[in-house]
């Protein structure tokens, strides 16, 4: 069962902050990603596709952390490099946030995750 509060959080905010274990140091890192949250999970999208260090950390970890307006849920990732899944999400992001803003911010669209929450 979904966190309530997160959920709650969820629904009033654009962005989430995830924080992933770095593939070589071992580290917590935390950033700021726009996400989508659809029947049950959580899509996000990294601006640089596949070459994004967060996308490469959760893709050696699965393990996040997802916090929404500080309320923190613990989840593990399903990286998605199917194309047309791929293109799925995104093209649900550009009405989220506007085609443009996606356009401006998002390098290489090759790539998503999928969060089960």
């Amino acid at each position: 069962m979904a966190d309530p509060e997160f959920l709650k959080n969820l629904s009033s905010t654009r962005e989430v902050e995830i924080t992933v274990t770095g593939r070589k140091s071992g580290r917590r890192i935390s950033t700021p990603v726009w996400f989508l949250h659809e029947n049950g999970k959580l899509y996000l999208v990294p601006v640089q596709g596949s070459d994004s260090n967060w996308y490469k950390n959760v893709v050696a970890t699965p393990a996040m952390e997802i916090a929404a307006k500080g309320r923190k849920v613990t989840v593990t990732a399903k990286p998605i490099s199917n194309p047309s899944k791929v293109n799925e999400v995104v093209e649900k992001l550009r009405s989220k946030y506007g085609a443009e803003e996606v356009e401006k911010y998002y390098s290489k669209l090759d790539a998503a995750m999928e969060v089960s929450i």
